[in-house]
């Protein structure tokens, strides 16, 4: 049995009835040019050829009986490709508006968790003649840019699809562990982990903690940083059902780099300038915008170069949206400067390695804190940690084709956090910027209002760029 990391269990023991730590993506295919035409059973088993390619997608969790160690991960001894790729039809017109609609409810079920946690589901009946691909993977198998890396896998870069490996069989293993321990040898296994691995642990986790607050406030105290509980609550934050909506929208790159190279800042600054942009217009129009900046929290890959180990590597920075600023110009001033002085206090304390709480913490009790928060309406009583996650993802720069479809676009989705109603994601796609908004519609029923701002914010950008350029000089006439 493979064991799970700390973060990977504390994804699976955390989730709620309300709270779904799957990670997602809506793709549009244009079937049209495929070689001897597109059909759902050739995208079936390019799925199943491809599996040999996926170790992930083959493997089924072991859990630890009370939680009192992390779960593992052994080799599914059934696996039914038909149980995770499924077919279902959008709703006519099949436009953005009911696509988002259906990808926003499939996406509120939870994975079923007695087999490999993924789903693909093919949506047929898109408007324009296209079909869609929604993927549904647990968060503990994959992050974001793994997640990128698995998608990268699953697609060729021409139409005519690649050689394949070998097609899936039911004895091939790829991971050559398919023995799961017994009951009574996971709990004895579990109880050992925790009378001689855990309190080694929390003493560790404790004398880390104590070094890195002594770095921490030194470092505010030559300059306030944006940290979690600094955010106004909002309609974006409270308490959320197992809803889901999903809205989504595209930007060409070229104008976000043109923006980015006008003012010397980032890529990733101008896109959460963006969503700032978005967000402050919504909150304007509903009458719910704070005085004070809402509070993102970003997402960032812990991985290093070549680094394709199962499961998530993340780690969080937070970045102050300075949506309390009209000026588009210093609101992506002030964005620029929010994410330079996160990036240098995560720096600071990255030189002082710490465990995390989810290596110190049996997976069982952060499940039961989970519960707890949820079942007494926390989310709604205490301030809000964060008011939004944004998540920016690099994607490749040149088209992708599945099964022979060409990939038009792709359009993440992130987990909501506790609290916390709506995530963004975002991905870098051959010229394209893709947006992908998930919310919980009890807290934003049309999460379109908050895609439609992402086209008006660059429209702003690109405007304020164009009055702070130097006037051409006058020629002389000869």
């Amino acid at each position: 049995m493979r064991r799970m990391g700390g973060q990977d269990a504390a994804f699976l023991y955390g989730e709620t009835p309300s709270w779904h730590m799957h990670v997602s993506a809506l793709m549009i295919l244009d079937p049209s040019t495929t070689p001897g035409g597109w059909d759902f059973e050739k995208l079936r088993l390019h799925t199943a050829e491809r599996l040999s390619l996926v170790p992930q997608f083959r493997l089924q969790l072991v859990d630890v009986p009370f939680g009192l160690d992390r779960p593992g991960w052994v080799e599914a001894a059934d696996f039914d490709i038909d149980h995770h790729v499924r077919r279902i039809a959008v709703p006519a017109p099949g436009g953005p508006r009911e696509l988002g609609d259906l990808a926003g409810r499939l996406t509120s079920y939870k994975i079923d968790r007695r087999k490999p946690l993924w789903e693909l589901w093919v949506i047929e009946g898109v408007e324009g003649g296209r079909v869609a691909l929604l993927y549904k993977v647990h968060h503990a198998l994959v992050d974001g840019v793994s997640g990128m890396g698995l998608a990268e896998v699953s697609f060729d870069l021409e139409p005519e699809p690649a050689t394949p490996p070998a097609a899936f069989e039911q004895s091939e293993k790829l991971t050559g562990d398919v023995h799961a321990p017994n009951v009574v040898e996971r709990l004895a296994l579990g109880m050992l982990n925790a009378v001689t691995r855990v309190p080694y642990r929390i003493a560790r986790f404790g004398v880390q903690s104590v070094v890195q607050g002594v770095t921490a406030a030194g470092f505010l105290r030559r300059r306030p940083v944006a940290m979690p509980f600094q955010a106004p609550r909002t309609s974006l934050n409270g308490q959320f059902t197992p809803h889901r909506k999903l809205a989504y929208t595209t930007v060409p790159l070229e104008r976000v780099k043109a923006v980015k190279h006008a003012y010397d800042v980032k890529l990733n600054d101008v896109v959460l300038a963006l969503c700032a942009g978005a967000l402050r217009r919504y909150l304007a129009k509903i009458g719910d915008l704070p005085d004070q900046p809402l509070l993102a929290q970003c997402p960032v890959s812990l991985r290093g170069g070549g680094d394709d180990e199962i499961g998530s590597k993340v780690g969080s920075m937070f970045v102050k949206l300075a949506t309390d600023v009209a000026d588009p110009e210093a609101r992506l001033l002030a964005i620029h400067e929010s994410t330079r002085d996160a990036k240098e206090i995560g720096q600071a304390l990255s030189a002082d390695k710490i465990l995390g709480l989810t290596e110190t913490t049996p997976p069982g009790l952060i499940g039961l804190a989970a519960r707890m928060y949820t079942s007494m309406g926390l989310e709604s009583r205490v301030p809000p940690p964060i008011n939004v996650v944004i998540s920016n993802v690099p994607g490749p720069p040149f088209p992708l084709y599945m099964a022979g479809a060409r990939l038009e676009s792709m359009y993440p989705m992130g987990p909501l956090l506790l609290g916390t109603g709506l995530n963004i994601t975002v991905v870098s796609y051959n010229g394209s910027i893709d947006f992908g908004f998930l919310c919980c519609p009890e807290m934003l029923p049309e999460p379109t209002l908050v895609a439609e701002g992402i086209a008006l914010a660059l429209d702003e950008l690109e405007e304020a760029a164009r009055r702070r350029a130097p006037a051409e000089p006058a020629t002389t006439p000869g």
